[in-house]
């Protein structure tokens, strides 16, 4: 085995990307107190072709310093929009026909590993690093998916966390090695 190249890894430019067919889902962010983990999350978005990101409450939007460092260049290349309240967001996002999912600790949620979208379009809500996804948005869900924790802690960092649930939602609808 080898590493591969720059030449070899076959990037995208931003506006190949732009034009880029996208997985159709939307990662929804509640009131992310870090720049830092929302430059995560962009950069995640970017690697998996998502859709979009749509940026919720006092959650910061670029141009930021610090979601800059961490997205290097997927705030620029994955496309968002801000919403005053997550209600807002959910409300359109629906009207576009797509179901909309809480990633929490829930009753009767559905378990990361068994949780099927098939090829419907999802948006997903990722909350605060502390508080979680609110209830009230909760109850705007369709549904709640949430990852299995074997430890003491039962957090994850929620750029991780987007990470592995991002991953899940696209690994059944792209071929892999």
């Amino acid at each position: 085995m080898r590493k591969l190249s720059m030449d070899e890894l076959g990037r995208k430019s931003v506006e190949e990307f732009r034009q880029s067919d996208k997985i159709p889902v939307v990662i929804i962010l509640e009131n992310i107190r870090s720049a830092y983990n929302v430059g995560s999350i962009f950069r995640t978005a970017d690697a998996f072709l998502m859709h979009g990101i749509y940026i919720c409450g006092y959650t910061a939007v670029p141009p930021h310093k610090e979601i800059k460092k961490t997205a290097l260049g997927a705030d620029e290349s994955v496309s968002w929009k801000h919403f005053k309240s997550v209600a807002d967001a959910i409300e359109e996002i629906r009207a576009e026909g797509y179901k909309i999912y809480a990633v929490e600790q829930a009753v009767d949620s559905w378990k990361l590993g068994s949780f099927v979208a098939d090829d419907e379009k999802i948006a997903v809500i990722f909350g605060n690093e502390v508080s979680g996804v609110e209830q009230a948005t909760i109850a705007l869900c369709d549904g709640v998916i949430e990852i299995p924790q074997l430890g003491m802690k039962h957090s994850l960092n929620v750029s991780v966390a987007a990470g592995m649930v991002l991953w899940e939602l696209v690994r059944a609808r792209i071929k892999t090695n």
